[in-house]
């Protein structure tokens, strides 16, 4: 396993006593979000109706390096539990990008979701970067699957 070195800052509105993300296991592949709300919001947090999703911040900006990027994916707990998840999942945060990082949850529960800060809300896992290149070609190269498309494989 090699070490990537990401630089992180917390943001002028954010609450240095939310610990920056970390593995919580040794074989863990992701490190849990925390919601980081700005001044005026940390007592109240946030509440998703069920069918609604809304931006959490996580008080954070981060510098990737490049070839590699950052994936946000959803908290297990959170989907079984109470039907959390990220609509764009996995989100990717791509290396040029040093915005502010904000986390999209959707509840697709039955019932309203209260995040309060502080609150793990996400993962997010780095990984390497493959830029392609096209090469234009006038046939594909024929395999056994052909153009076969969904559900065309059948079911075992």
């Amino acid at each position: 396993m090699t070490d990537l070195i990401v630089d992180v800052q917390y943001l002028p509105h954010a609450d240095h006593a939310i610990p920056l993300p970390s593995y919580e296991t040794s074989g863990a592949a992701g490190m849990d979000l925390r919601a980081n709300f700005e001044i005026g919001l940390r007592g109240d947090g946030i509440t998703i109706d069920a069918g609604h999703r809304m931006l959490i911040p996580t008080g954070l900006a981060i510098a990737i390096p490049n070839g590699y990027e950052a994936q946000l994916r959803p908290r297990s707990g959170l989907a079984l539990k109470h039907g959390i998840s990220l609509p764009n999942s996995p989100g990717t945060i791509d290396a040029d990008y040093r915005g502010p990082l904000g986390v999209i949850l959707i509840n697709h529960g039955t019932e309203s979701f209260h995040v309060a800060h502080g609150d793990r809300i996400a993962q997010i896992v780095f990984a390497p970067v493959l830029q392609a290149n096209w090469q234009r070609v006038d046939a594909l190269e024929a395999t056994s699957r052909g153009g076969g498309g969904f559900g065309s494989t059948g079911r075992k």
